[in-house]
């Protein structure tokens, strides 16, 4: 059983920390959600983009390291690791912000990786096991290359796109249950992950 997930808002969630430094910035009211679909929705609306873009190139860069894993997410790798499931992490990021200071993403994101996946005891992730493309479809293609089994996802239009592997099941983490596609295997929760997969492996011969 090969399984591959994707990074931002699937592993990681940004929500805390992009409303912590959004406030540290003067940029929202306390009072706002504490997520961060609120955050840009704000700005956004104040015709502050460039204001969002420069928060989201800090926020993945300069502070990546305070950025916190969904509930469940690392006790899934430590389940796939006791069953010598070796997950594979597949992303796609620009390599530098496009305003702002010149943050090296890929090397933040590794660095988060590095701290929280492979520097444990037991070791949850293999370095030669995490990729980070620049496009999405680099992304799609690389998890071809892989010939994965499974594939989790946050973004639809990964999981539906052209050229997405049809040999790939995909799962698609849906946290707030926005969407509804019948080609999809929808979870909310990586509690409900780790139950899908519990139920195939007790099935396997």
């Amino acid at each position: 059983m090969r399984i591959g997930i994707d990074f931002d808002n699937t592993i990681v969630s940004y929500d805390t920390l992009f409303h912590r430094v959004a406030l540290e910035r003067g940029l929202i009211p306390i009072s706002g959600p504490a997520n961060k679909i609120s955050v840009r929705e704000y700005l956004r609306e104040r015709d502050s983009e460039d204001q969002w873009t420069q928060l989201q190139g800090y926020v993945y860069g300069a502070r990546m390291s305070e950025a916190e894993a969904y509930p469940g997410a690392i006790e899934f790798f430590s389940w796939a690791r006791e069953r010598n499931i070796q997950p594979v992490i597949v992303s796609h990021k620009t390599r530098y912000p496009f305003l702002g200071e010149r943050y090296d993403l890929h090397d933040a994101a590794r660095g988060w990786v590095q701290k929280i996946l492979i520097e444990r005891s037991p070791q949850l992730i293999d370095a030669q096991a995490v990729y980070f493309e620049l496009t999405k479809q680099e992304k799609i293609e690389r998890i071809a290359a892989l010939e994965l089994d499974y594939f989790i996802d946050d973004l639809p239009e990964i999981l539906l796109a052209d050229g997405f592997p049809t040999r790939t099941t995909r799962i698609l983490f849906d946290i707030d249950s926005r969407h509804a596609d019948t080609r999809l295997v929808s979870c909310a929760s990586w509690q409900t992950i780790q139950r899908y997969f519990e139920d195939r492996w007790t099935t396997q011969p």
